[in-house]
């Protein structure tokens, strides 16, 4: 994956919610009250990865992937939650998968290693 691949796969991700373009997006699954498609948590967290070597040394990141990284952040943990009071059972290690998010999306915008 580069990173062009992996800011748009970022930017699809975190404006599921918004677009609603495929069910199979990963805020879609989890305001359904399912789990994640198979690899999926591990694709966000390489893209990630990819954005964060990128642009570690970018003074600067730009709005539109900024705003994904924060909703793909931010959405993800709060329909978690909402589930988790809905009574969805959610699979074991899904929590922990969206705390790496998270640890991810701050060290992009701290630019260095977070967590």
């Amino acid at each position: 994956m580069n990173y062009k691949t992996a800011r748009n796969f970022l930017l699809t991700q975190g404006t599921a919610l918004q677009t609603q373009q495929n069910p199979n997006d990963l805020l879609m699954m989890l305001k359904l009250g399912k789990p994640p498609v198979p690899g999926q948590m591990t694709s966000i967290l390489v893209a990630l990865k990819i954005v964060f070597d990128v642009v570690q040394q970018e003074p600067n990141l730009d709005r539109e992937l900024t705003l994904a990284l924060h909703l793909l952040c931010y959405e993800s943990y709060r329909l978690y939650v909402e589930g988790r009071f809905a009574g969805v059972e959610w699979p074991p290690l899904l929590d922990q998968d969206l705390e790496r998010i998270a640890y991810a999306v701050r060290s992009i915008f701290a630019g260095t290693k977070q967590g």
